[in-house]
């Protein structure tokens, strides 16, 4: 970190005021995981936490809730459902809008270009750099809005189909797709494929998890084809069970140690995987309904979509949560400080006054955070200004 980065956030921290704070079966998972509670609390209204001072320890944010803000009637969005920052500093956003999937930011929120309608379920985007040049991996989950609709109200407002991967250059020409598992002969017919997210080894591998879907981790090589599969729900292993898998990510913190971090969201853990599919640990987080790791230096992000409040999943209750090296959590910009009794981690929800239902998130060059969201009111990203 620059002499200039450190006043400026010793600046910020004087000058800024800290704001307030304030069960599923897999059975029942096909529809309740991307749909929201039929009655929604008070605090469904849009936040306004914007200019507050959130997070704990040496990871603490000023929220900028207007960074992204666009005109919603030339660059709308429904769901801010993934971000990635290319090799040039650019933030990459993918939307499930019917007018634009991607739109392309630069670090001060000025929009660079906007494109492309045919991801119209857009719900995950990787940017990889291949020898020299970036290339896109966009996971379209499926959900798509109901053309056919007769008002924007969550009811009749999305219709579920088979979703499917793309590779793309940077500016959007397709390379290839991966479609339904069906056709590799791994997925029998009425199995649904939804795919959620995907990750990219260092030698090219893709880690596909099926989290809207039947809940593998399909892993391919870094042509498409298909090597092998593990996860779903009926393992005699419980602990190779996945129930709505909806994030991955390959941890290369230790190099001699390269592993797969996969998010078992309604379980509200973590799983770590070898990179073949060998099940090695749980990393319970408890409240937490999380999605898959974004990796920065020594330290992990994840997006919270819900918080468990009274063994309840609850509305509008999402935060992040930063974990370091040793897989401990450090702080929750959003939430409830993290504590340990007896080298357990406790209970961690939402702190109501900051997100609605965080969905991703992806690092900068100077650890600045940005956040995307779902059902949140067609918000655009937040940007979280490390201080």
């Amino acid at each position: 970190m620059t002499d200039i980065q450190t006043s400026k956030r010793d600046f910020i921290k004087g000058a800024s005021v800290l704001g307030a704070s304030a069960f599923i079966s897999g059975a029942a998972l096909k529809v309740s995981a991307h749909e929201p509670d039929k009655k929604h609390p008070p605090e469904s209204a849009l936040r306004s936490a914007h200019g507050q001072i959130i997070g704990h320890g040496d990871f603490k944010y000023k929220v900028n809730y207007h960074w992204g803000d666009l005109n919603p009637h030339t660059h709308p969005v429904e769901n801010t459902h993934g971000l990635a920052v290319d090799s040039k500093g650019r933030i990459i956003m993918c939307t499930d809008s019917d007018v634009n999937n991607f739109i392309v930011y630069n670090k001060d929120g000025k929009l660079l270009d906007a494109w492309g309608t045919q991801h119209p379920g857009a719900h995950s985007v990787k940017v990889v750099n291949e020898n020299g040049e970036d290339v896109i991996y966009i996971v379209d989950g499926g959900w798509i809005l109901n053309r056919h609709r007769t008002s924007n109200q969550w009811k009749g407002k999305w219709v579920k189909q088979t979703g499917f991967v793309s590779k793309l250059t940077i500016d959007g020409k397709l390379i290839y797709t991966l479609g339904h598992p069906m056709h590799i002969g791994i997925y029998k017919p009425g199995m649904p494929f939804n795919p959620t997210d995907i990750a990219i080894a260092p030698n090219g591998d893709l880690y596909v998890t099926d989290g809207y879907g039947s809940d593998y981790v399909i892993q391919y090589d870094t042509h498409g084809r298909y090597i092998r599969h593990w996860g779903g729900r009926s393992n005699t292993d419980a602990n190779m069970n996945l129930v709505n898998t909806h994030g991955i990510g390959v941890d290369l913190r230790n190099p001699n140690d390269p592993h797969l971090l996969v998010s078992s969201r309604e379980h509200r853990q973590l799983k770590s995987f070898s990179m073949d599919g060998k099940f090695r640990s749980n990393l319970n987080l408890p409240g937490a309904y999380v999605g898959g790791p974004v990796y920065k230096g020594e330290h992990f992000y994840a997006p919270v979509c819900w918080s468990q409040v009274d063994g309840k999943r609850t509305q509008n209750s999402g935060f992040i949560t930063i974990l370091d090296k040793n897989n401990r959590v450090v702080s929750n910009p959003g939430g409830t400080e993290p504590v340990y009794k007896n080298g357990i981690l406790q209970p961690m929800q939402s702190t109501f006054d900051v997100f609605n239902h965080c969905h991703a998130v992806c690092v900068d060059e100077d650890e600045n955070l940005y956040v995307g969201q779902w059902n949140a009111n067609q918000a655009y990203p937040i940007k979280l200004e490390r201080v």
